[in-house]
């Protein structure tokens, strides 16, 4: 299989990119990564790693009472990553095929469920936990859907159309699944007065309680899987001029405003998309703390998601990209793995390999992108032992899933 010339067209926001634990042995905030990183073994697979002794991620993140996950779609199904992916995660939701260029990829198209029921299909096989994506998004749809076909149509219609889906999508992986990402990318700093978005087609045909009226069918027909409210562009400034900080107070007001009208919000999902370039002079570690504390005041637990590096501002040359790609991972789980409600990390896929960053932001060198654990030969890399070392560090919590039991335990 090539890299990417089989994954199906999709339509994707720029709003899928963030912006991107006091790091014990680097010390300060903008150390960089060549001294430890420098000293760390060298693993040429996940089955040298395996070799070696080193249990897979997910048995290291069990350790501290985490679920360590992963994104992965059908389209990259490989003899190679496979097995990898079957080893290292302990979860695993479904990156493409719950959209609806898949599920639904035309208006009137009857529902698709068998691309995510490829998917959920290989977790048990593997015996991962699973969780479904997304009731709601204003992305996904595909080639096959126009702007009229979601913006030019009546209230009545709007219900009928995301109100149904959402339901058959809950029904049909009704008591298999740990979670429901309930709402994807839902608030905005210039979004309304409780900081919701408005350019988004639902805000507009049905109006702002769309939002609770899903996250109430998800109660209804899944009430044992977590519900979710997944969101951006936490950490550091992003390439709009964004801060970080108007996007988290834009966050928790509307979640209190959600919650003040009833939506059975339950967890956050924080999506971990860092953008490498001044990240350690951008990442301000306490202001981080604090936004988790509030979450975490307000008795909902925290999913770190979608969790990789965009390596824009790095050298080309790979060893040393990787290495300060790893400084990023580790910097940033040292700060938030130091609050215990953080329950689980996931990652946008674990090999360069497939990376919708290579895809949808190309590097201006033409380097291939280097974002995630392992390399495109499922090689590990400097950041597979980042975020190993945060797991061992991390402070010991209480587990919000029991992750099942596994041959390679």
């Amino acid at each position: 299989m090539t890299d990417q010339d089989t994954r199906p067209t999709t339509s994707t926001s720029l709003t899928d990119l963030s912006v991107g634990r006091r790091s014990v042995l680097l010390g300060a905030a903008g150390a960089t990564a060549a001294g430890l990183v420098g000293g760390l073994p060298s693993l040429a697979s996940a089955d040298d790693a395996k070799a070696a002794g080193r249990p897979p991620l997910w048995h290291q993140a069990q350790r501290a009472g985490l679920v360590f996950g992963s994104s992965i779609a059908t389209w990259q199904f490989d003899k190679q990553y496979m097995p990898l992916y079957a080893r290292e995660a302990g979860l695993l939701w479904p990156e493409d095929d719950l959209l609806w260029y898949q599920l639904k990829p035309k208006p009137h198209a009857p529902l698709d469920f068998s691309h995510g029921d490829q998917v959920f299909a290989f977790a048990r096989r593997n015996h991962q936990l699973r969780i479904g994506n997304f009731l709601v998004w204003d992305e996904g749809f595909g080639s096959g859907w126009q702007d009229s076909d979601l913006w030019d149509i009546s209230k009545k219609r709007a219900k009928r159309l995301l109100y149904h889906t959402a339901r058959r999508m809950v029904d049909h992986y009704k008591g298999t699944l740990k979670a429901w990402i309930v709402a994807n990318e839902v608030t905005d700093p210039e979004g309304d007065k409780f900081g919701l978005r408005t350019n988004v087609p639902w805000y507009n045909t049905i109006g702002p309680r769309y939002i609770n009226k899903v996250f109430h069918i998800a109660q209804e027909h899944d009430p044992k899987a977590l519900r979710v409210i997944n969101e951006f562009g936490f950490e550091t400034v992003n390439q709009y001029g964004d801060t970080a900080e108007a996007r988290r107070r834009a966050f928790l007001k509307a979640i209190d405003h959600l919650r003040g009208q009833g939506a059975p919000i339950q967890a956050v999902g924080i999506q971990g998309h860092l953008l490498a370039d001044q990240f350690h002079k951008r990442f301000h570690e306490n202001a981080y703390r604090k936004f988790l504390r509030e979450i975490s005041d307000r008795g909902l637990k925290i999913l770190i998601t979608e969790m990789d590096v965009l390596d824009d501002g790095l050298p080309k040359a790979p060893k040393i990209r990787d290495k300060k790609v790893a400084d990023v991972y580790r910097h940033f789980l040292d700060v938030a793995l130091d609050e215990k409600d953080v329950k689980a990390v996931i990652t946008f896929g674990l090999t360069d390999r497939y990376t919708w960053l290579d895809e949808d932001y190309p590097r201006d060198d033409g380097a291939h992108r280097r974002p995630l654990a392992f390399d495109r030969n499922m090689h590990a890399k400097p950041a597979y032992f980042a975020i190993s070392h945060s797991f061992r560090h991390a402070p010991k919590r209480t587990m919000l899933w029991q992750l099942h039991k596994r041959p390679d335990a």
